[in-house]
């Protein structure tokens, strides 16, 4: 048979059998209803919508700014972003937060109050109580996740704060990071602080390494990374909305800003804390963000007063607020750049921008004479003052951490009394708040007076996107949002206030307001006493009473004055407080027996390859026990430098490592006062060792003494004493590593950048007792 025949017989059976699946495809279609013609056209999954109109929105946090902070409130840092933003939108001088930053960012994303959503206190001081666990339920989806689900696109930069701290490693789970709260984008870090110049960071859900550069600090490498976010969504989809969340952490300790701005504040503050306050609460009533009879609340009787200090003293405690001044004020300029790329993005028109200057009221938490470093505390060490007069020169700079003396906290939180963490006075909980909508607020720059709460702020965003909130998410019910939108502000500046109670209850200092009048709890401790008194049993404390529609600062308790007033008012205290999930009522250092802990149970910890960052819930638990590190390592021919094992850095931590010389070393930073370097007799010849170290504690407990050996392949190789050992942990901002010491070093001896070890490392074994 012809070729030309084999092809035409085969062109035939493709054609029959082409036609034969036709037939048989449009006979099932038949039989189900449906014939060729009739089939629907193809559709592609969509993505959400949001309303038509939705502004774009972005809310601005600082962090530890009192009242009178800023100088649209009477404040001696200037502001201009934030008092630009409330000469052209409106000024709130009785927003509300909840004394610490913690509780006010998880009320701020999920429009319910703090305890309601496990966040009772800081993450990193959880309790076991479900109002204190730091655990966000997924019933409590936050502005992120809505806004998300509604078309918008979401980022956040800066402060997190609300993760908890058992779930912060490379294993997570990342529910409750930025990224599993509703953001699509995150930089940041995730902890309470971290230094300026060179902090702690990650994105996404990555550790990462800020850039490498001379002038390096944090938020202007936060605004950076925020516009080219804005630049890069203006250029694919500038028809969809966002959502940002920039939260800097400034001026939450160390108050790190470059050299020039701090010095533009040089001697601005050596009148001293009481000038100042004074000067404060003047210009508040010059300019109308309180009342002309306002009277300041009294001072409190352990602060010492300016007059009374030393000239030393005083120099050193107006350096501090120097610095304080100059990292505010610096923030506040690079927020500026941020609103500058919506300008010139030409959506300044469609955006929101809700800026709260402050996530609780300014801190005492320097009591008498500051910090040079703020690490001090945590590990259980009071700083000499002699030493920070002596390094003066480096406050502000990397070389410290530095907190400012509690005067300053209180000066600042003029007209109230006390400060941060006093969840019972306004000193604590009440920040200044502007908001700015071009076109839809009446009378911009009018002060608006009503009682508002950061919970308000997420209902007021969903109204104004709107955005209904769900009453379920994700598959979860939702519970109840507490907050109320204060979007009828916009409006109408002089509408009664919707919201007439709110609860408040931070550690055991409590307050509820009610219809213009508040109840609340004396405080125990001050932050200026050096002695701690007795505590006080809950049932025996002293509450006070304020009128506040008369005393707008909270000047005068009227409690002898009104005893059945006060007794109506902590009866609806302990109703609300039992339904926010507030009880039971406790001091943050109770109820932390069983928590969470990836390291249950191990005695051993083994790396066979580099790791960088891992937190310190994941890192060896070397905290009051004696432990050892074992290294199998090999030394090329060249001879080798570089860190093994390090936890921590600059402001305390611990390493071990080989130093320029070849010299096994191991350092032990307790603080930057008080550190112990042991060096190896000799350096490590080429080939393969065992580099180990053994820290042997006097007793098994926290801060105990212990001897700490070296050895190189089983034979002594250096030995010393540490007289004192960590008192809660090794650092609040940097993690574990091996083979580098990535972010600060524990050691002076190698920079962090050139830390990577230039040998071979087999296998690390830490091992410790439990």
């Amino acid at each position: 048979m012809s070729h030309r025949r084999l092809l035409g017989i085969a062109r035939l059976t493709l054609t029959l059998l082409s036609a034969t699946a036709l037939s048989v495809q449009a006979g099932a279609q038949t039989a189900n209803g449906r014939t060729p013609a009739e089939s629907p056209p193809p559709s592609w999954p969509q993505e959400p919508r949001a309303p038509k109109g939705a502004p774009n929105i972005i809310v601005i946090m600082t962090d530890d700014v009192g009242f009178g902070a800023s100088t649209s409130f009477g404040g001696p840092v200037p502001t201009p972003t934030f008092d630009r933003i409330g000469k052209e939108g409106a000024r709130y001088n009785r927003f509300h937060t909840t004394a610490i930053c913690s509780p006010t960012r998880a009320s701020l994303l999920t429009g319910r109050n703090p305890q309601e959503v496990g966040m009772g206190y800081v993450a990193n001081w959880a309790t076991g109580y479900e109002g204190y666990n730091s655990v966000i339920p997924k019933s409590a989806g936050t502005i992120a996740q809505i806004l998300k689900a509604n078309g918008y696109n979401t980022a956040m930069f800066g402060k997190g704060h609300v993760t908890p701290e058992w779930e912060m490693s490379a294993a997570g789970p990342f529910d409750r990071w930025p990224t599993g709260l509703g953001f699509e984008y995150y930089y940041g870090f995730l902890g309470a602080d971290t230094s300026g110049f060179e902090p702690s960071l990650v994105e996404n859900t990555r550790p990462v390494t800020p850039p490498a550069e001379r002038d390096y600090i944090l938020d202007r490498d936060l605004a950076d990374h925020a516009v080219r976010w804005i630049d890069e969504h203006e250029a694919t989809q500038p028809d969809k909305p966002f959502f940002i969340y920039l939260a800097p952490g400034t001026a939450h300790a160390p108050n790190h800003a470059p050299k020039e701005w701090i010095d533009r504040f040089r001697g601005q503050f050596d009148g001293g804390w009481d000038v100042m306050r004074a000067q404060v609460v003047a210009r508040q009533k010059a300019l109308g963000v309180i009342p002309k009879n306002a009277a300041d609340a009294p001072r409190p009787a352990t602060l010492p007063r300016w007059d009374s200090l030393k000239p030393e003293q005083k120099r050193l405690y107006a350096r501090y607020m120097e610095a304080y001044a100059g990292s505010l004020a610096f923030a506040d300029d690079q927020i500026g750049r941020v609103l500058r790329a919506i300008q010139d993005s030409g959506q300044a028109e469609n955006t929101m921008i809700v800026y709260i200057q402050g996530d609780n009221g300014a801190s005492a938490e320097g009591s008498f004479d500051g910090k040079l470093f703020e690490q001090t505390a945590l590990a259980g060490a009071t700083g000499s003052i002699d030493y920070a007069i002596n390094h003066i020169d480096q406050i502000g700079t990397k070389d410290a951490y530095n907190l400012y003396p509690g005067g300053w906290g209180w000066a600042m939180n003029a007209p109230y009394p006390w400060s941060k963490r006093y969840g019972s006075h306004f000193g604590g909980t009440r920040n200044a708040m502007t908001v700015m909508w071009p076109g839809h607020i009446k009378d911009p720059g009018k002060l608006r007076s009503q009682f508002l709460h950061v919970s308000d702020v997420m209902p007021t965003l969903l109204e104004v996107a709107g955005v209904q909130a769900p009453a379920e998410l994700a598959g979860v019910k939702q519970q109840p949002i507490t907050g109320i939108s204060f979007a009828y502000t916009l409006s109408d500046p002089n509408a009664a206030p919707h919201r007439t109670q709110q609860i408040f209850a931070m550690s055991q200092n409590l307050a509820i307001y009610k219809d213009g009048w508040v109840a609340a709890t004396a405080p125990m401790v001050t932050p200026w006493e050096k002695t701690r008194p007795k505590p006080v049993p809950l049932e025996q404390r002293q509450w006070q009473l304020y009128d506040i529609e008369k005393d707008f600062s909270e000047a005068h308790d009227i409690a002898a004055r009104h005893p059945a007033k006060l007794a109506e008012l902590k009866d609806i205290f302990w109703a609300e407080a039992a339904k926010a999930k507030m009880l039971p009522i406790h001091a943050s250092e109770g109820g932390q027996d069983g928590r969470p802990d990836v390291s249950e149970g191990r005695t051993s910890f083994v790396y066979t390859q580099p790791v960088t960052e891992i937190p310190e819930t994941g890192a060896p638990p070397i905290v009051g026990r004696s432990f050892r590190i074992d290294a199998e390592i090999e030394v090329p021919a060249g001879g080798a430098k570089g860190v093994l094992a390090a936890h921590g850095g600059r402001f305390g931590g611990y390493s071990l490592f080989v130093d320029g010389e070849g010299r096994p070393c191991f350092t032990y930073r307790y603080t930057p006062e008080h550190v112990t370097r042991i060096v190896g007799y000799a350096p490590l010849t080429p080939g393969k060792h065992r580099l180990s170290l053994n820290l042997k504690l006097d007793r098994e407990e926290k801060t105990s003494g212990g001897n700490a050996t070296l050895s190189v392949d089983g034979a002594a190789a250096g030995n010393g004493r540490i007289d004192r050992t960590f008192a809660l942990i090794v650092s609040h901002t940097e993690g574990f590593s091996v083979g580098s010491d990535p972010i600060t070093p524990v050691d002076d001896a190698y920079q962090s950048r050139t830390s990577a070890f230039t040998g071979s490392i087999g296998r690390i074994e830490i091992t410790n007792p439990r």
